[in-house]
Formats: structure tokens, C-alpha cells, sequence
């Protein structure tokens, strides 16, 4: 029985985030074929949210 523990970490080691061809960051999932950080491949318009900056008080 394999579990999800300590020694299952060290099999982590495969590339899962890539550069990004629209912004630049390293956050293509090259599985999923999206970007974490501007959502390109799910959507035409920039991902963005009003969470992502500090709001001016």
C-alpha cells in the first residue's frame, strides 16, 4: 500500500511549469496547456484579478 507521504516527495522531480509565450513567468502547465498566471490557453483576455494587487486605502 503506497501512500502520499514523506518518501513519495522525492518522486517529484518532472518539469511541470514552463515559460509562457504571452507573459514571460514560468507558469505554462505544459500538461494542462494554461498559463497559472495570465490564463493564456483558457481565455482570449488576460487573466486578472482585484485580489491580485493591495488596494489603495
Amino acid at each position: 500500500m503506497t501512500g502520499a507521504g514523506t518518501p513519495s516527495q522525492g518522486k517529484k522531480n518532472k518539469t511541470t511549469h514552463v515559460t509562457c509565450r504571452r507573459c514571460g513567468e514560468k507558469s505554462y502547465h505544459s500538461t494542462k496547456k494554461v498559463c497559472a498566471a495570465c490564463g493564456f490557453g483558457k481565455s482570449a483576455k488576460r487573466r486578472d484579478y482585484e485580489w491580485t494587487s493591495k488596494q489603495a486605502e
